[in-house]
């Protein structure tokens, strides 16, 4: 109605009505669509993010460290606890792996977007001769369930190991075997954590990670399932499952390969403007 009237009139109060209305219009749409983005099962829920170094040695441990930084400072901004659950950090530089549980409400619906394969396109540092290379680290997030979700796992089933832990950066470094890591044998399904200096807590703190990855390699089957049906064909593997590239040389732009969204300013997005 606004709008009719102003194309009628040259009136600055109702432009400013109208302004007014468009603003609150764009405000109500944000929030319907952050409600419709947040409105799964678990989305309140913790997450558990982890980053795992594709090949490459150095260069692709250096680009988890990357991304370790910008997830940390993405959670700092929206006021999330963050907990490294396993830290393994890299021989030169960055890390192996590494697990973080981020605390905080619709922290798994924030970030469940983030699972899938981050490319890395940039002048290597490490590289004397200065050129190009291509790395890829893989980002698993999993939501952390409550202890009266039901996910069946029978003793006989798992492998537990315990070793001394390393920390990062030298915390929680001890003397004592503290450390836990239980593989499910029917799925091969590994989690580590070496979080606490208690062994007790430490194996507590992993059979909650396994049930997160055992629900949620559940949940793909099924999707995997009916996308069978429906006659779906998704490529299997690293190439496939990328979801976001970086390039930093030689013009800069981070793209997101699912919505084709991109941006210039890489330098943003590094400092925790990822979502």
């Amino acid at each position: 109605m606004t709008y009719e009237l102003v194309k009628e009139e040259a009136d600055k109060e109702l432009r400013k009505d109208l302004e007014r209305e468009v603003q609150e219009l764009t405000e109500s749409l944000n929030r319907f669509e952050l409600f419709i983005l947040l409105s799964e099962p678990y989305d309140k829920n913790n997450a558990i993010l982890e980053l795992h170094p594709g090949a490459g040695g150095t260069e692709s441990q250096d680009w988890a460290g990357m991304l370790l930084r910008m997830y940390t400072r993405w959670a700092e901004t929206k006021g999330f606890k963050i907990d490294t659950l396993d830290y393994l950090p890299g021989e030169e530089a960055g890390v192996k792996s590494v697990t973080l549980l981020i605390k905080g409400h619709n922290a798994y619906g924030y970030l469940k977007a983030e699972k899938g394969v981050h490319r890395l396109v940039r002048i290597s540092p490490f590289d004397s001769s200065g050129r190009r290379h291509t790395s890829f680290v893989s980002c698993d997030v999993t939501p952390e369930l409550d202890d009266d979700i039901d996910i069946d796992i029978q003793t006989e089933d798992l492998k537990v190991d315990t070793y001394r832990s390393s920390g990062a950066g030298g915390q929680h470094v001890n003397t004592t075997d503290s450390a836990v890591r239980i593989t499910h044998l029917p799925t091969n399904t590994v989690v580590t954590c070496q979080s606490e200096r208690s062994q007790i807590k430490n194996r507590e703190q992993a059979i909650k990670m396994l049930k997160a990855k055992l629900y949620q390699l559940e949940i793909e089957k099924q999707q995997q399932e009916m996308a069978d049906i429906r006659g779906e064909q998704k490529e299997i593997g690293w190439g496939g499952s990328q979801i976001r590239s970086y390039v930093f040389h030689p013009y800069a732009m981070v793209k997101d390969h699912r919505t084709d969204h991109e941006t210039g300013n890489t330098q943003a997005v590094m400092d925790g403007g990822v979502r």
